[in-house]
């Protein structure tokens, strides 16, 4: 269904959908597809021979043939946009209606309005996003729970800067197709939210803002570049107004910042520190590489051990550098009932944020309205008055290559509790994904899709990589089928009859597939979308 050429809808209409479907949104996706999508699906492939170059016994290191970029001291990102001068807390959450409402009344400087990980890319989803962000930027949103409690914007206050996350380019968009071929989710996303939203951000004094996922290379960001030259161009909006934080949570990404501020330099607010995914792509880029990229239990891995603060203080020194900003990792705990339990959250949260402010960063990312404050005040005493610390060039700053890759020097152990703990996350999660529900909260953390897939990785590395634990248990297959067996069992029983209504089977299925296959599947939300309707 569809009025445009050779654009065909397959999902279901709902409420208001043609709100966001419209002409001007199909046509857009329509010629970004017949426009990029060839090359998208080259850098793909490439994704695919860098790493079977790196099993063959090759490395990473930074790129010779842009060492002219990096040396080259004159050259600047554009200035911060309006409503990106001063961004020391964002919250980060799905565009469902209540938790829109809910990060648009946190307090937070910024959203992170998530299409992506904690964000389940269920057909209503990808259109009721958009349509959600429209309606708070006309401030007619509301929501109405089951139970009866009414949400809505607080009167008069000034929003948060809306800065949404589209999916990467390696997922696919099933229920739109141009000339009878999937679409690229990320320019999905990208195009329904431009065309929905732009001018309205214009409109209100700011722009359309992005954050860019899971780019492992500076091409990539070419691809997102030439991306919004087409979509100003389609909108009518002038050049330059759109801006983007790129996400440096790919390994190969990490040898590649300067460059890839360079790519989106009239288009760019900065750079990104995404933990888990970062970990998680050390083991899938070195999966095959044994003892010196085996890691161990994810929870024992903290932001200051040696690779971690390499990657962290180069990532500031190269922002502030180029005039862009400098934005620090999640902190995913959310308030308890347990006033012991949310003592230790908050101290966690002003530890973690306090070592950001102090490293220079700029900003970090909370994802609960609770956490909002403790994050702010950590950062409001090293910033004070200041919108930000784009002058803290941190030119102390000297990391290799060599430094990045240092993964051998992380302390700690395996452990049986470690397996476990990433068997039931991980399947907990998938279950939650699988239903339509990106961000779960479990075991006191707002869970997204970074967490299973860390989860189901380190499971595979231990397996395929002979990781004994720290008891003497050898990881073979017997055990990892025992333990989700067993951890299945724990999760049913706390569950009890809610157990029999969600989708649990296909959430083990699919989990053990991951973790036991002979073969690594890049993403597991890959295979999880096919099981999607």
């Amino acid at each position: 269904m569809s009025t445009v050429d050779g654009v065909e809808i397959t999902g279901p209409m709902g409420p208001r959908f043609e709100e966001v479907l419209t002409p001007q949104a199909l046509e857009l996706i329509a010629r970004l597809h017949r426009e990029l999508n060839g090359r998208r699906l080259e850098r793909l492939q490439a994704r695919t021979e860098r790493v079977q170059a790196l099993a063959d016994g090759g490395t990473l290191d930074f790129l010779p043939e842009t060492a002219s970029i990096r040396e080259d001291d004159s050259w600047r990102v554009a200035p911060p946009a309006p409503g990106l001068v001063d961004r020391r807390v964002e919250m980060t959450g799905p565009t469902d209606r209540k938790m829109t409402i809910n990060a648009l009344n946190s307090g937070a400087k910024c959203w992170l309005a998530d299409q992506e990980d904690a964000n389940s890319p269920l057909w209503e989803n990808v259109v009721n996003g958009p349509l959600n962000l429209m309606d708070s930027i006309d401030r007619t949103i509301d929501f109405t729970s089951p139970q009866g409690k009414s949400y809505e914007l607080k009167p008069d206050d000034e929003l948060p800067t809306i800065i949404v996350r589209p999916r990467g380019w390696h997922l696919p968009e099933k229920h739109i197709t141009v000339d009878g071929e999937q679409t690229s989710g990320s320019l999905v996303d990208f195009a329904l939210y431009l065309v929905s939203c732009g001018k309205k951000q214009v409109d209100r004094g700011q722009g359309p803002y992005f954050y860019l996922p899971k780019m492992e290379s500076h091409l990539e960001a070419r691809l997102w570049n030439d991306a919004f030259v087409i979509g100003q161009e389609h909108v009518g909006i002038p050049r330059g107004t759109i801006r983007a934080t790129c996400l440096i949570e790919t390994y190969p990404a990490a040898f590649e910042m300067e460059e890839i501020l360079y790519e989106l330099r009239e288009h760019s607010s900065g750079l990104n520190a995404g933990r888990w995914d970062y970990l998680f792509s050390v083991i899938k880029t070195f999966r095959t590489r044994g003892a010196d990229f085996t890691l161990p239990d994810r929870n024992s891995i903290t932001m200051t051990v040696p690779f971690m603060r390499a990657y962290t203080e180069l990532l500031v020194r190269t922002c502030h550098k180029r005039g862009a900003h400098a934005m620090g990792g999640m902190s995913a705990f959310i308030p308890s009932k347990d006033p012991a339990k949310n003592e230790f959250a908050f101290n966690k949260i002003t530890e973690d944020k306090t070592r950001e402010a102090n490293d220079g960063f700029d900003g970090s990312w909370v994802a609960h309205p609770g956490m909002v404050q403790t994050a702010m005040d950590a950062f409001d005493k090293v910033l004070g008055d200041r919108p930000n610390q784009l002058d803290k060039l941190r030119e102390d700053v000297h990391v290799t290559a060599a430094d990045l890759l240092n993964v051998k020097a992380t302390p700690g152990e395996v452990t049986e509790a470690g397996l476990r703990a990433n068997v039931s996350v991980g399947i907990q999660y998938v279950e939650s994904w699988l239903r339509g529900s990106g961000a779960a909260g479990i075991n006191g953390l707002m869970e997204d899709a970074a967490t299973a897939e860390i989860s189901r990785s380190q499971v595979w590395q231990w397996l395929h990589n002979g990781v004994t634990l720290s008891d003497g248990q050898p990881v073979t297959t017997e055990l990892v089928q025992r333990v989700i067996e067993e951890e299945v069992a724990a999760i049913a029983s706390a569950k009890g009859d809610a157990y029999s209504s969600g989708r649990w089977d296909d959430a083990r299925a699919l989990f053990t597939e991951m973790a036991l296959g002979d073969e690594y599947n890049d993403f597991l939300t890959v295979p999880a979308y096919e099981r999607m309707p």
